[in-house]
C-alpha cells in the first residue's frame, strides 16, 4: 500500500555488530514509497539468562509505520515474557515455540488497546519475519510475506513460506471467517493473510485471534545448527523478494562475501541492486553471518580489481574515440560495454541470465559513471536524458516520454487510438466515461490529461482479467478517473511497474541499456492489441 515519489529516496540506514560467534549487517532504504514503513531488530545476547542467544527481525509495515515501529522495539520483550511456555525451559524446543507464539498473540492484543489503533485513527499493520538463534538451534519465525532464508553449503538450505490469501490453508480460514479472496487479497484489499495489527480484519464475533480474516499467529520452524555447513541467514521484506529469488539473493551475497567482509556494504549492495532491478517498495535486509560463512578470497578480489580496471579502460577508449559524432551519453556507453564479452564477471549464469544482467548493471555502473563523469564533466543536457532512460525518473516521467513518442509517430491522432483501446476492452460506456472526464477536467489538450488517458488505457487492458466487473469499472465511471489510477497504484504496484517498464523499454525506447544491442521494436500502433498480448503472456 502507499503512493510513490517522483524520485526514490536512496539514503540508507545501515548498522553492523558481532557477538556469540556471529556477525551481522543491515541496510534499509525508503526507495520510491512516500513513507518509510519498514523496521528491524538486531540483538546479540538476550536478557533473562540467555546471553548466548541472539534475535533478528524485519518488519514490513503497511498503511502506516505505527505497528512496525512498536514491534521493532517490543516484540522480543513480549516473546521473552510469554509466560511459563518460554521461561520454564529455554532448552526445550517445543517450549520455545510456544513462547514465541504466545509473544505474538500477546503483543497483538496489547497493541489493540492503543487509542489510535482502537479508534481507527491508525489502521496500520505489519508483517514480521525473525530468526532466534540459540547455541544449538535456529528458530525461524514468520507472520506475513517477508521472508527468511538460510544458506547452507553454498545453496538455499531453508526458506520461510509467505502467508498469502490465495494459499489453500489461509483461504479456508478467511472464508470460514466470512471473508473472501479477490485479486489474491483479503476482501480484495490486503495482500497478506497473517500480520500484526490490521484490526479492521480482526473483529469477527465468535472467532478467536487465530481464526480471524487476518491472523497474528506466526509459523515457527526449527532447524538444528550445522557448525560447518551453515553460512548465513538473510531476512528481508518483500521489497527485496519482489525482484530477487531465494537462490539469486543467496548467490549474490555469497559472491560479495568473497570480496568484501564489511557486512554493511554487502547489505547496501543488495538494496542498491534491488532498486536497479525495479523494486518500488521500501527495502530492508538483515544479514547474519554464521561461523561457516564465506571468507575473503584472494582470487576473487584479484578478479574484481581486474574487472574494475577493464571497465575504466573501456570507458576511456569509448570517450577518446568519439570523433565527429560527439561524446556519447552514459546510456550509450553502458549499452556498448554490456554488449561486450566482459572478463571476470561475478558468478550467476552469464550474460544470458536476467539476474546476471542486473548484477552487471549494479557492478559496473558505478565504475563506468565515475570515469565518464571525470572525462566528460559538461553533461547537463545528458543528465536529463539519463534520468528518464535509466529509471531515475518517476513512472509518470516514463509515460510522458511515451506520450511524446506516441504523438511523434501518429501526428496528433494518438487520442483516437487510445479511445479505441478503451472501447475495445470495456465497450462504449467506458469510452463515454473517458470523454465525460475530459470535458469536466478543463483543457483537453493538456499534458496531464493526456497522461491520465494513456494510463487508463494501459491499466484497464493490463488488468482486465482481475478487475473486469468489480473494482475498475466503478472507479472508472467516477467523475474523476484518477481514482482508477490511485486504486491500481496502491493495490498492484508490481504489475504497474512491470507494464511501465515493458512499455518504456521494449516498445518506445531501443531497449534497456544493459541488454546490449538495441532490441527490434515495432511502432506503437495499437496499444489495446499489444496489451492483450501482454496479458496473455503473464
Amino acid at each position: 500500500m502507499g503512493a510513490f515519489l517522483d524520485k526514490p529516496k536512496t539514503e540508507k540506514h545501515s548498522a553492523h555488530g558481532e557477538g556469540n560467534g556471529l556477525r551481522y549487517g543491515l541496510s534499509s532504504m525508503q526507495g520510491w514509497r512516500v513513507e518509510m514503513e519498514d523496521a528491524h531488530t538486531a540483538v546479540v545476547g538476550l536478557p533473562h539468562g540467555l546471553a548466548d542467544w541472539s534475535f533478528f527481525a524485519v518488519y514490513d509495515g503497511h498503511a502506516g509505520s505505527r505497528v512496525a515501529n512498536y514491534c521493532s522495539g517490543h516484540l522480543l520483550e513480549h516473546i521473552l515474557s510469554g509466560g511459563s511456555d518460554f521461561g520454564s525451559g529455554p532448552g526445550s524446543v517445543e517450549g520455545v515455540k510456544d513462547g514465541i507464539r504466545s509473544g505474538f498473540l500477546n503483543i497483538d492484543e496489547y497493541m489493540r488497546s492503543f487509542t489510535d489503533l482502537r479508534q481507527g485513527l491508525d489502521r496500520s499493520g505489519s508483517t514480521a519475519v525473525c530468526v532466534l538463534l540459540s547455541p544449538t538451534h535456529l528458530y525461524f519465525i514468520n507472520c506475513g510475506d517477508s521472508r527468511a532464508v538460510l544458506s547452507r553449503e553454498c545453496k538455499v538450505g531453508f526458506s520461510t513460506q509467505d502467508h498469502k490469501p490465495c494459499n489453500p490453508r489461509e483461504k479456508e480460514r478467511i472464508q470460514n471467517a466470512g471473508g473472501s479472496v479477490m485479486i489474491q487479497r483479503v476482501n480484495g484489499s490486503l495482500a497478506v493473510s497473517r500480520a500484526l495489527g490490521d484490526y479492521d480484519y480482526k473483529c469477527v464475533d465468535g472467532k478467536g485471534p487465530t481464526e480471524q480474516l487476518v491472523s497474528p499467529e506466526p509459523e515457527v520452524c526449527v532447524l538444528e545448527r550445522a557448525a560447518e555447513g551453515d553460512e548465513f541467514v538473510v531476512l528481508a521484506c518483500d521489497g527485496i523478494w519482489d525482484v530477487m529469488s531465494n537462490e539469486e539473493l543467496c548467490e549474490f551475497i555469497h559472491s560479495r562475501l568473497l570480496v568484501c567482509d564489511d557486512l554493511e556494504k554487502v547489505c547496501n549492495a543488495v538494496v542498491d541492486t534491488c532498486l536497479h532491478k525495479g523494486s518500488r517498495d521500501n527495502m530492508s535486509v538483515v544479514l547474519v553471518c554464521l561461523p561457516g560463512a564465506p571468507k575473503i578470497s584472494e582470487e576473487a578480489v584479484k578478479k574484481e580489481e581486474e574487472l574494475d580496471k577493464y571497465l575504466e579502460t573501456r570507458v576511456e577508449e569509448l570517450l577518446g574515440n568519439c570523433g565527429e559524432s560527439g561524446v556519447p551519453d552514459l546510456v550509450s556507453v553502458l549499452r556498448s560495454i554490456a554488449a561486450e564479452s566482459i572478463p571476470n564477471l561475478p558468478p550467476g549464469g552469464g550474460l544470458a541470465s536476467n539476474y546476471m544482467l542486473f548484477i552487471i548493471l549494479y557492478r559496473i555502473r558505478s565504475v563506468i559513471e565515475a570515469v565518464y563523469n571525470r572525462l566528460n564533466p559538461h553533461r547537463e543536457e545528458e543528465g536529463v536524458k539519463e534520468e528518464s532512460e535509466e529509471g531515475g525518473g518517476s513512472a509518470a516521467a516514463h509515460l510522458l516520454e511515451a506520450l511524446r513518442q506516441f504523438r511523434l509517430h501518429h501526428r496528433g491522432q494518438y487520442r483516437a487510438v487510445l479511445e479505441e483501446s478503451l472501447a475495445t476492452c470495456w465497450g462504449e460506456s467506458a469510452s463515454k466515461g473517458a470523454e465525460e472526464n475530459r470535458r469536466t477536467s478543463g483543457d483537453s489538450n493538456s499534458e496531464e490529461q493526456d497522461l491520465l488517458l494513456f494510463r487508463s488505457s494501459r491499466n484497464l487492458n493490463g488488468h482486465v482479467s482481475h478487475f473486469r466487473l468489480s473494482a475498475v469499472h466503478q472507479y472508472f465511471n467516477n467523475s474523476k478517473n484518477y481514482c482508477l489510477f490511485k486504486f491500481c497504484l496502491l493495490n498492484l504496484p508490481s504489475i504497474e511497474d512491470s507494464l511501465s517498464l515493458f512499455f518504456y523499454f521494449f516498445l518506445i525506447s531501443p531497449g534497456p541499456p544493459w541488454l546490449g544491442p538495441p532490441q527490434t521494436c515495432q511502432p506503437l500502433l495499437e496499444p489495446h492489441r499489444l496489451m492483450f498480448t501482454v496479458e496473455k503472456n503473464q
